[in-house]
């Protein structure tokens, strides 16, 4: 049984996904209807960006933590979070936390691809949570924190797969289950909806929020 604290916070749910003519029917209009910069990058979280910016979305449990990680990565534009891979229309976090909407909890990473790589990306991707967990990522339980990646771009996709590739080897390897991991083009998961603001940058807001990072300990590989 889940303790008040998780029941409160979201962190216990269901973990049967949800089928999508059974989801929660959601809203015409935006939960983030005014962005603002983002309060350590400075960039717009939205766009526009600088021509040859990329983005590639990963959801990899709480999406707090995992934008944290992101926007400190030299060569990274901006960061966000939001909700992607399901099928209600501009959900709220409550709504998503109920596991009645489909998504994941995904964080938007836009980057210039002459100062950071996308294997770079990958590699903190599979070393900063677990994911061969399926639907949850340790106490934090749910299809919303499932692991997944989803690419807009040909080499995305090709590094993606391949670093997906190599770190299964490995966990398998060290004894662990096969990856959970949902792989899948940006196109084909749906849109990304951006969370309220509160959610945005939120461990710069709250420096001392909750942070899970549910690792296999488990370095990627350095490329030979």
């Amino acid at each position: 049984m889940s303790s008040i604290f998780d029941q409160l916070l979201g962190r216990s749910g269901r973990t049967t996904m949800i089928a999508p003519e059974d989801a929660l029917p959601g809203r015409a209009s935006p939960v983030l209807p005014a962005p603002r910069p983002h309060t350590v990058l400075g960039t717009s979280i939205t766009g526009p960006w600088p021509v040859g910016t990329r983005v590639l979305y990963l959801a990899m449990g709480c999406f707090w933590g995992a934008e944290e990680i992101y926007w400190q990565v030299p060569g990274v534009v901006t960061t966000a979070v939001g909700y992607m891979g399901g099928a209600t229309p501009n959900p709220t976090y409550e709504e998503v936390c109920s596991a009645r909407t489909g998504h994941a909890e995904t964080t938007l990473v836009a980057y210039d691809p002459t100062q950071v790589t996308e294997a770079e990306l990958l590699k903190l991707f599979w070393e900063r949570h677990d994911p061969t967990q399926g639907y949850r990522q340790g106490n934090d339980v749910g299809t919303q924190y499932r692991s997944a990646v989803y690419w807009t771009t040909p080499e995305q996709e090709q590094a993606v797969r391949e670093t997906a590739e190599t770190y299964a080897e490995v966990l398998a390897a060290k004894g662990y289950d096969p990856i959970t991991t949902e792989l899948r083009p940006a196109a084909e998961a749906g849109p990304f909806y951006y969370a309220e603001d509160a959610h945005q940058e939120y461990l710069d807001k709250n420096p001392h929020g909750y942070r899970c990072h549910a690792t296999t300990g488990v370095p990627f590989p350095d490329a030979a």
